[in-house]
């Protein structure tokens, strides 16, 4: 039922060899290094599916931004329905169609890599010497992709094998131990990069509560536990496979990362803050725009403003001009005797009493004179 995969799958698989086995060929012998070429059409057939894919990564990645804008949402209805399901549900979907926001959108990157990778499996699992053409190869080529060697353990071998298929292999590595030796290093390194790539994808889809939290936790160590355990029934040309695909996966939400940060991360506060920095008016200084110390500020025509406090001056800070044409404070009352007493405190002053400045003021400011200047006036 699969054939077809299975053909495709070794098509590319034979388009990369060829490419490669060109670069690698020796004209004198007539023959190249099969080793690195099959290694190579392993690496460049992940680059080829991860190219193809990589749309569906980004498009990944927005629907994982969108779905967190939208928790704030779903959190309000979920305290809106409560204990109602499935109105919290049809809520929920309405919305999501409203926005725009599929959750199937963040598997998308993850589906059509199952059915490769098992075909892949399929493919090198049936690859032994003699063999019959399989899936648009020549005996040769299948003869070939079964012997070639990746540091000595041909592509095709596994940790533990059994039967004819072993039996043959040994006869052409003379023995197990450096099948297991390369086999054992490629499953601890892919249950390694399985790792650090689960962790990356943290960082990437941001700060997540409750059973999100708790399935990625999960998977942050399940995962890398039972490829290292299902690794050691892997041909090697499957362990090079998903290593190379976790090396691309680092590499490419490192690039996703520095140019989409999660929401709420530094990167994306530092991000958000340049942006906004770069798009504002150039600022300018105040102190350019303030009047000198000591000088009265501008008014405008519409009104009286008040000036700022640190430009008043300050032997005038009302900014009144005197009866001579200066700018100066009032004149001041005696020191000595606050306005309204005696200099004993007893007896209260009279409404023509002298200023320390000896000129008589009147009490009510409308020009009434003092007993003192009547008196004189008499004597005249």
């Amino acid at each position: 039922m699969l054939d077809w995969l299975y053909t495709a799958i070794s098509w590319v698989l034979a388009r990369w060899h060829s490419l490669w086995n060109v670069v690698f060929s020796d004209p004198a012998a007539g023959t190249g290094l099969s080793g690195l070429a099959w290694a190579l059409s392993i690496v460049f057939l992940v680059v080829t599916v991860r190219v193809i894919l990589f749309p569906l990564f980004v498009k990944q990645v927005k629907s994982q931004r969108a779905m967190q804008e939208l928790q704030p949402e779903i959190a309000r209805l979920r305290t809106q329905y409560g204990s109602d399901r499935q109105g919290f549900s049809e809520a929920m979907l309405k919305m999501q169609r409203e926005r725009g926001v599929s959750p199937l959108a963040g598997c998308l990157p993850i589906l059509p890599q199952i059915p490769i990778f098992l075909s892949l499996f399929h493919v090198l699992r049936r690859l032994a010497p003699e063999a019959q053409g399989l899936y648009s190869w020549s005996p040769e080529l299948t003869d070939e992709a079964a012997r070639a060697p990746f540091f000595g353990a041909p592509i095709s071998s596994s940790f533990f094998m059994s039967g004819p298929k072993a039996e043959a292999i040994i006869e052409i590595t003379g023995g197990y131990t450096n099948i297991r030796v390369v086999a054992f290093l490629l499953i601890l390194i892919m249950s390694l990069t399985t790792f650090f790539t689960q962790k990356q994808i943290m960082r990437r889809s941001g700060p997540v509560e409750g059973q999100a939290a708790m399935v990625q936790k999960l998977l942050l160590y399940v995962m890398p536990i039972g490829l290292f355990v299902s690794g050691f029934l892997f041909p090697i040309g499957v362990l090079l496979y998903w290593f190379t695909n976790n090396l691309w996966t680092l590499g490419q939400q490192y690039f996703i990362l520095r140019k989409m940060p999660p929401p709420g991360s530094d990167a994306a506060k530092a991000k958000a803050s340049k942006d906004g920095a770069a798009a504002d008016k150039p600022v300018v200084d105040p102190k350019t725009l303030a009047p000198r110390p000591g000088a009265k500020p501008v008014r405008p025509k519409s009104g009286r403003t008040a000036a700022p406090a640190s430009t008043v001056d300050a032997t005038n800070p009302t900014g009144d001009t005197t009866a001579d044409g200066t700018t100066g404070p009032p004149p001041a009352a005696d020191a000595a005797a606050p306005s309204g007493a005696t200099a004993a405190g007893s007896d209260s002053q009279p409404p023509g009493a002298r200023s320390s400045g000896g000129r008589p003021r009147s009490a009510a400011g409308r020009g009434s004179q003092g007993p003192a200047n009547r008196g004189k006036r008499k004597r005249r």
